[in-house]
């Protein structure tokens, strides 16, 4: 599939645009600490966000809990995943088992004609991390794991999208699409290069293949874009998420220092843009216009305030909780 030519859509700095960091908060469960559920007191990790229902839904990357949080007052409730390797649902380099964790890194939610589904994708950075949760009924919240080596293998073939490595972290849904967004932090793999680039799969496709997948066929990748985002501090933009909004698909991306797909490494900022029409970006600062240094994984867009944002922030530091922050635009968005 390497030999497939896609359009490269240089995304520049737009000095009109403004992204205030408002407030953050450290988010901790209301339920506390289970040490027989090897849940911590903290949501250590955040790595993408959607709306399910009245609530706002946060994935994690190193930890096998799904958090809901109230955007009024910030109260942190959790459904528990299924244990992985060892029964241990907690995953990183200081437990020697960062290789076992699900890698959810993207989730967006899909009208269905009874509700909503949330879907949480793995990064596909490994053969390990091809699981998609699903989730249904923002009350009930019944949930699958599901195995979607198909699918996968189709992504990474698609070098277009995928690139020299592919690391699946944001997720969107529209006009009957699921579009994906690569993250373009892999290492070079001989003549490939990493790359930031979005694909669509059509949902009336992709849905029966996530019921059935050793049956039905996953959809093929469609309308295959790659974005060249710059450069922040001397470090590469690469893409963390998305969100829909009245003014077009929003992005986050970060400016890190990572060796390849699987490895953190230095945050120098991160920035937010807007990839409909003239795609462009702007970095995230706080209110005395000092440079955000935070790592932004997460992006939702408020239903109050269409220049409102919610973002997850991510330490990479499993004895730290996440923040969710709030963020307010100007400018022409």
């Amino acid at each position: 599939m390497s030999e497939v030519k896609v359009p490269i859509i240089r995304v520049a700095r737009d000095p009109s645009l403004t992204a205030i960091v408002q407030r953050c908060v450290p988010l901790f469960y209301c339920a506390g600490a289970d040490l027989v559920l090897d849940r911590p007191s903290h949501v250590r990790a955040g790595s993408s966000l959607s709306w399910f229902g009245a609530r706002l839904a946060l994935v994690q990357d190193d930890a096998n809990f799904l958090v809901l949080i109230d955007p009024e007052s910030f109260d942190v409730e959790t459904i528990t995943l299924p244990a992985g390797e060892a029964g241990l649902r907690q995953f990183d380099d200081q437990r020697g088992n960062k290789q076992f964790k699900l890698d959810l890194e993207a989730c967006t939610t899909v009208p269905v004609p009874d509700g909503e589904l949330l879907l949480a994708f793995g990064s596909g950075s490994t053969a390990r991390r091809e699981q998609i949760l699903i989730v249904s009924g923002s009350d009930a919240c019944e949930f699958t794991l599901q195995h979607a080596q198909k699918l996968y293998a189709q992504l990474r073939a698609f070098t277009a999208f995928a690139g020299s490595e592919l690391n699946i972290e944001g997720a969107i849904f529209q006009d009957g699409y699921i579009r994906l967004l690569n993250r373009g932090n892999g290492s070079p793999q001989g003549d490939l290069l990493p790359v930031n680039a979005t694909a669509d799969l059509n949902w009336n496709t992709l849905s029966p293949y996530l019921y059935d997948p050793e049956n039905q066929p996953p959809p093929q990748l469609q309308n295959i874009r790659q974005y060249d985002l710059g450069t922040l501090n001397g470090l590469n933009l690469t893409f963390t998420d998305a969100t829909v909004t009245r003014q077009g698909i929003l992005f986050s991306a970060a400016a890190e220092d990572s060796p390849d797909a699987t490895s953190d490494g230095i945050v120098t900022g991160s920035a937010l843009g807007i990839l409909d029409h003239e795609p462009r970006w702007i970095e995230l600062r706080n209110p005395d216009e000092a440079l955000f240094t935070g790592k932004v994984e997460g992006i939702c867009a408020s239903r109050e305030d269409e220049k409102r944002l919610f973002l997850v922030v991510d330490a990479d530091d499993p004895a730290l909780p996440c923040e969710l922050c709030e963020v307010q635009l100007s400018g022409r968005w």
